[in-house]
């Protein structure tokens, strides 16, 4: 049995743009809400059930927009959050040291097992969630879904695929190094209950040509 999930990322938002780190209600911009409208026409031409989003500002914006194009509902999921920054982070600037302090420390948090930051997420947590993201896709009764999700977490679901039971820190930290996503990009991922575990495979990365 296969089951096919397009994955998009959310439209730009301002905290993609400011000199701050991005907060959890950061909102579309101008221009991430055009981005949003090309993605929503394009959506037309895609058949899916449902709409899964992550129900951060950026990420249900943006399926709020696409939902109103294609007619279909929002089913809003935690497990598609963005990785979960120290609290203290959320929007303090750039040119905050305490600040910057604090975002090396997480940042070497996410390419460290065991290793923590405040109450920020870690490598084994974002692992953990992305498996369990995967988990809840392959069990869901839809054959096709569109998933709004964001650019690092989208990254480790296909780390977790491709990398499979060989990932450690040191090939995750090397993996997100070395992958990028547009805002408004399209992976699709197909589920194959005849594969072998992750019964996962990757057949479009990061496609943005509706935005020309």
């Amino acid at each position: 049995m296969k089951k096919l999930v397009y994955f998009v990322r959310h439209g730009e938002s301002e905290g993609n743009i400011s000199a701050a780190y991005q907060p959890l209600n950061s909102p579309l911009t101008s221009k991430g809400k055009k981005q949003t409208a090309f993605i929503a026409k394009r959506a037309l031409s895609l058949s899916f059930d449902t709409i899964i989003s992550s129900p951060l500002t950026r990420t249900k914006e943006t399926a709020e927009i696409i939902a109103v194009r294609v007619g279909k509902k929002i089913e809003f999921c935690d497990l598609f959050v963005e990785r979960k920054k120290p609290t203290n982070l959320n929007g303090k600037p750039h040119t905050d040291n305490d600040a910057n302090n604090l975002n090396l420390e997480w940042e070497k948090s996410l390419y460290t097992s065991g290793y923590r930051a405040e109450d920020g997420e870690n490598f084994d947590e974002i692992i953990d969630r992305a498996d369990e993201a995967l988990e809840y896709l392959a069990k869901r009764p839809d054959s096709r879904l569109l998933v709004v999700t964001h650019g690092y977490f989208l990254r480790t679901i296909l780390a977790r695929i491709l990398l499979g039971d060989t990932i450690d820190d040191a090939t995750f930290k090397h993996f997100q190094s070395r992958i990028r996503s547009t805002n408004t990009g399209i992976t699709v991922l197909e589920h194959d209950t005849d594969l072998p575990s992750p019964s996962w495979r990757l057949l479009v990365w990061n496609d943005h040509a509706h935005l020309g």
